[in-house]
């Protein structure tokens, strides 16, 4: 895609661009071009050049509707700690009033993919990175699985979005895995929520992973970041056993039901968020499909014979 210089702004997303490159106090008077950055389902991103200099910088423009279910405050403090302790990008501006982020754009990196997981080593870079997250401060907002569906089941409502022929059934076990989970205990750390393959960024030499994209980012059940990335990347159990034991240092049953659990709920917030951004996202992705599939996978889950036992165990 061809950069476009300041001025040249035809959407929404460009102005609120150019009118945040505007506001950074040391990018005045300095001549700067910039372009789309694809794969986002969330967001318009940029990558944002100057003609006197090699300095690449990130920034990402709220999606309509995102304020919502994204509280960009939180976001940025994530974001924050994970630059400062080079698990992250370095952070340089934020604008509380429009929830606008400027940020380095990583150079020697690439977006990962799906396929990318497959790699026990690129396996064990993200479960590192997982770690490193958890072991940070706890953040601003205590936001668990739990709190994130219920959100978007009222959004649902309220926007009157079409629900699942089997709704009732689904919340139904949703609603048994939220008190199975709840009276175990919650194990909150902070957690990144949101591993679509390409927010894990690898090195070149693949020796190195940053994580990237934190507007998800919450206190959560630590047992939720791995599920949802279990899920995300249709890892076979012997995978996921194998990561639960790079993690934790064992596999024991209850953490491999609280992980089931986990990652079922994840594809019901997941597939509520879809029908929210049905209604409201004027990006051009098919959420209605993703949605469906994020329901059939919490079926299939929750139609495993060990549910009930998964359900016992936690």
């Amino acid at each position: 895609m061809s950069s476009k210089q300041m001025g040249e702004a035809a959407t929404e997303a460009e102005a609120m661009l150019e009118a945040v490159i505007g506001r950074v106090p040391e990018w005045t008077g300095r001549a700067a071009s910039y372009r789309s950055v694809t794969g986002g389902i969330t967001n318009a991103t940029f990558r944002v050049a100057f003609a006197d200099g090699p300095d690449l910088y990130f920034i990402k423009v709220p999606g309509k509707g995102t304020e919502k279910f994204i509280d960009r405050r939180i976001a940025h403090e994530a974001a924050k700690n994970a630059g400062q302790t080079g698990l992250g990008p370095r952070v340089f501006h934020f604008f509380d009033d429009t929830g606008v982020e400027v940020s380095e754009f990583v150079d020697g990196y690439r977006s990962c993919n799906n396929v990318d997981f497959q790699n026990p080593v690129v396996r064990a870079l993200a479960v590192d990175c997982y770690q490193r997250f958890h072991a940070g401060p706890l953040l601003g907002q205590t936001k668990t699985v739990f709190d994130m569906i219920d959100e978007h089941i009222g959004q649902v409502a309220e926007l009157a979005s079409p629900v699942p022929d089997d709704a009732v059934w689904l919340l139904r076990q949703y609603a048994l895995a939220r008190a199975a989970l709840e009276a175990s205990g919650l194990d909150l750390t902070s957690c990144f929520n949101d591993p679509i393959a390409m927010n894990f960024m690898l090195s070149a030499t693949a020796e190195n992973m940053l994580l990237v994209d934190y507007e998800y980012a919450s206190n959560n059940d630590r047992c939720y970041d791995l599920g949802v990335w279990f899920g995300e990347m249709f890892f076979s159990e012997r995978v996921e056993n194998e990561l639960i034991e790079r993690y934790f240092g064992r596999v024991a049953s209850h953490i491999f039901a609280r992980v089931q659990l986990h990652k079922a709920l994840a594809d019901i917030k997941w597939g509520y968020w879809s029908l929210v951004q049905m209604k409201q996202s004027t990006l051009d992705f098919d959420y209605a499909k993703y949605g469906a599939w994020k329901f059939l996978r919490a079926r299939s889950i929750m139609h495993d014979w060990r549910w009930p036992n998964w359900l016992a165990s936690v």
